[in-house]
Parts: C-alpha cells; structure tokens; sequence
C-alpha cells in the first residue's frame, strides 16, 4: 500500500530518531488501542512489551544489539490501524508488537504483508486475520495468541453440557472480533444439536442497552453469549440487574479487564468468559510477574502475551542471526521459542500450535479460573 508523501513533524522526529538508533538498535513498535473505550488493553499490551525489552536488553540485547520500543496508538479503529501501519511503515520499523483488535490487525496487516513488515498479535483472534494473509502470500503475518475457531470448538460443547436446556440467545456488537467470535460459538452449538432462541447484533458505544434487555426478557433468555467488548457487556449486565432480570452472562478473551468491574459492579458476579490458560503461576513466568510487581501493575489479560511477542521476535532475530523480517518469520514457523507463555512455536500460517482455553468467572471484582 502507498504511504501518502507528506510527513507530518512527528512522524519526522520518528523518522529522525529511529535513523539514528537503527543502526545499533532493534525498534519495534507495539500497536494497540492506547486511547478510546478499551484502552485499558493497550495499557496491558504496553506494559508486557516494555518489561520483556527491559528484561531482554538487561541479559545483554539480541545478538548485542538492544530493543527500543515506539509505542503507537490505533484507538481500536480499523482506519487509524492503517495510518499507524504507515507511520511504521515509513520511519523503517521492521518488527511490530500489535495490534490488538481484530478489527484493526486485518486492514493494518496487509500493509505490514505487502511490504515484509513482520506483524505479530498478542490478542487478536478472528481467524481471518492469518486466512487472508495466507491466501495473499503474506509471510510475515503472525500471531501468539489462540484463534476464535479454535476457542468457539472449546466452549461450544461445553455450553450445551451445562445451558444446553435454557433458552440461549447470541448477541455480538458487530466488530470484525465480537461477530466472528459469536459467528463460531453458534456454529458450535448448532452442530452439537442447540439452536439458540435469539441471534442478533447490538450498536457498540451506546450507554442504554435497555432495549436489548427488554427483548431478552420478554423471550425468558437465560443464558447470553457475548461477542464483544467489556464496557457494553458491562452496561447490558447492570442494566439488567436494575429491571431485577438476572440472566447468565459469557463472553470470550475481551472481558479480561478490570474494567468490567467498574462499569458492571456487582452485576458482573458469576460473569463467565474463555481465556487462554493463565501463565502467572508457572515457572516461565516467575521473573516476569516479579517485573510486574515492581511497577505496581498486576500482569492480567493480554499482558504476557505481549511480553512474550516481545521475546518471540527476539528469539526469532537471534536464531536467524538476521533483522530481515522475512528470514525471522521463516525461522519462527520452524523452530521454538522460551517465552513467559512457555516454549512455543507457529504453523505454516503463523498462528500458535495448541492454544489451550480456561473458563474464568468474575466474583467480588477479580476473575480466576472456574473449578469444576
């Protein structure tokens, strides 16, 4: 795709600055939502790519060279997604830790595929995302995070087994990520014999969700899967919880903020959402949640994830002994690599082998896994 030929001063100083580092230093830039309604997951994004940089730059850098960051912010906007991958683009950035929302890392990964930029997620999950690059011939598309197929095969047999005779309605907020998610869970459910009494889409960013809770009502829906974001799934529940109307929420990865808490209070207790198995208490992850605590920060949601895109790329520049993203990529889908997640390693598409799900449930405003 085409950078427009004007710069503004900032991409300039960017410019500029990465000039002047590149030759000593590996920049690689973390893409995420740093502003707008789920901000709170690029804080979470941000804060892994800086302590894994730190950690990494400590140990003595990849291959004697250090990591420097440049923090970009997409605002979860597909068309801001695209003029930050240009920003990338032109200041000669090689290696991207981002974006999150699906809705942004589609249209930004063709200008990364396009032009040998390697892209890897640390949260989106909308299959489409590594199927177009595939089918594009785009190699240094990637992503360490589990796809929604993948997760919607786990927790499709697991809804019928425990709602499977409640009426069920599917809602989605219509974003490249809540839709697909949604899409796979009631393809799910419909192949192991549920047909769900409601599917329909909500407009994200409103504040009353009165309506929608009113049709859920009026058709004794008592069981909801979300696919979505946390501030509306927020909104729904409190709602909801006012007209005394209690229905069991479950949602998938995006639920995993503090945030939910705030906007649903105790509306949210019992709130259940899918999440890939919680790492803080292995071993791999032991310095890095030391790091956490030092900054006061605690590491949930898709914080170790982006720590560990940090340490794969790294690992993947030391094993191909190259700064060429493609050669860096090819190393990656054939070969391992140590991260806080533990050792990992990618198909011929860049996705991760064997994601592996938890189901988690909110209770007194924090989440842990659900014991069965």
């Amino acid at each position: 795709m085409n950078v427009r030929p004007l710069l503004s001063l900032s991409l300039l100083s960017l410019l500029a600055a990465t000039g002047a580092a590149r030759a000593q230093d590996i920049t690689i830039a973390v893409a995420g939502p740093m502003s707008g309604p789920v901000a709170s997951i690029g804080e979470q994004i941000r804060h892994g790519a800086e302590l894994a940089a730190d950690a990494i730059n400590k140990a003595g850098g990849v291959n004697g060279k250090k990591i420097v960051l440049s923090i970009q912010d997409d605002a979860c906007d597909p068309k801001q997604a695209v003029a930050v991958a240009n920003r990338i683009l032109s200041a000669g950035i090689k290696f991207v830790d981002g974006h999150a929302c699906s809705g942004s890392s589609i249209p930004a990964a063709e200008v990364y595929g396009e032009n040998h930029v390697l892209m890897m997620s640390p949260a989106s999950s909308a299959p489409k995302l590594t199927d177009d690059a595939a089918q594009n011939g785009f190699t240094t598309i990637m992503r360490l995070y589990g796809r929604d197929d993948a997760q919607g095969r786990f927790i499709g047999p697991w809804i019928k087994e425990h709602y499977g005779t409640k009426k069920i309605a599917i809602l989605h907020d219509k974003s490249a990520y809540g839709k697909g998610l949604a899409d796979v869970v009631k393809e799910s459910l419909n192949k192991a014999g549920v047909k769900e009494a409601m599917y329909e889409g909500i407009n994200p960013g409103e504040k009353d969700y009165t309506a929608v809770v009113n049709r859920l009502k009026s058709a004794g829906i008592e069981f909801v899967y979300f696919g979505g974001y946390h501030t509306e799934a927020g909104l729904m529940k409190r709602q909801a919880s006012d007209q005394n109307y209690q229905f069991q929420l479950m949602m998938g990865d995006s639920i995993a903020t503090p945030e939910f808490w705030s906007v649903a209070g105790p509306a949210g207790e019992g709130t259940l959402f899918t999440f890939p198995a919680d790492a803080r208490g292995t071993d791999a992850a032991k310095a890095a949640v030391e790091q956490f605590k030092q900054i006061n920060f605690v590491p949930e949601g898709f914080s170790l994830f982006s720590y560990a895109v940090i340490q794969a790329i790294a690992g993947g520049i030391a094993k191909a002994n190259s700064t060429d993203p493609v050669a860096v990529a090819k190393t990656l889908r054939n070969t391992s690599v140590d991260t806080v997640l533990g050792p990992i390693s990618f198909d011929e598409k860049g996705d991760i082998k064997n994601p592996r799900y938890d189901i988690n449930i909110w209770k007194n405003g924090q989440y842990s896994k659900l014991a069965e």
